[in-house]
């Protein structure tokens, strides 16, 4: 019984071998025959590659470290107050900040802004907000008002900047 089961699958894989040798309209072998005639042999070369250069750091300053804050270079009218106590708002980006009500008592204004977190915080003209020194400077119906003292990149002098907090809906 062993022995007609052995033929019986020699046979059956016997037959499957010669199924598969059939060699004519087989696609793979056209393409490989057409190859040759279609496909250019024209590789273009790879771009050179540039060296890599280091930039040193000069202990005498004249190129600042990117890892160290900058010091203020200039004694402009518009040099920030580093010394005085930072306000809660101050540790948020101005663009992370939403300007979302107006509350009115008597004679002040006051703007409610929502941070990052989900928190509603009070502020009136003369508050801080954002990480450029950002003064309150007018309070709207539609708009906060800022005056931001930001370093200029490439002089190192501190200049004025107007920003605004738009009304969130």
């Amino acid at each position: 019984m062993n022995s007609i089961i052995k033929s019986v699958c020699l046979g059956g894989i016997s037959l499957l071998l010669v199924a598969c040798s059939g060699g004519e309209g087989d696609d793979l072998d056209q393409f490989m025959a057409d190859a040759p005639k279609t496909m250019s042999t024209k590789v273009e070369p790879l771009p050179q590659v540039q060296a890599y250069v280091p930039l040193q750091f000069n202990v005498d300053g004249s190129i600042s470290d990117p890892f160290k804050p900058r010091k203020a270079l200039s004694k402009g009218s518009f040099q920030p107050n580093l010394n005085r106590p930072k306000q809660p708002l101050e540790s948020y980006p101005l663009e992370n900040l939403n300007y979302v009500g107006l509350l009115s008592k008597t004679k002040s204004r006051f703007a409610l802004i929502k941070t990052p977190d989900n928190t509603v915080h009070q502020v009136e003209v003369g508050n801080y907000l954002g990480t450029n020194f950002g003064l309150i400077t007018s309070i709207t119906d539609t708009e906060v008002s800022l005056k931001e003292i930001i370093q200029d990149e490439l002089s190192g002098d501190w200049v004025e900047r107007i920003s605004s907090l738009s009304l969130q809906e």
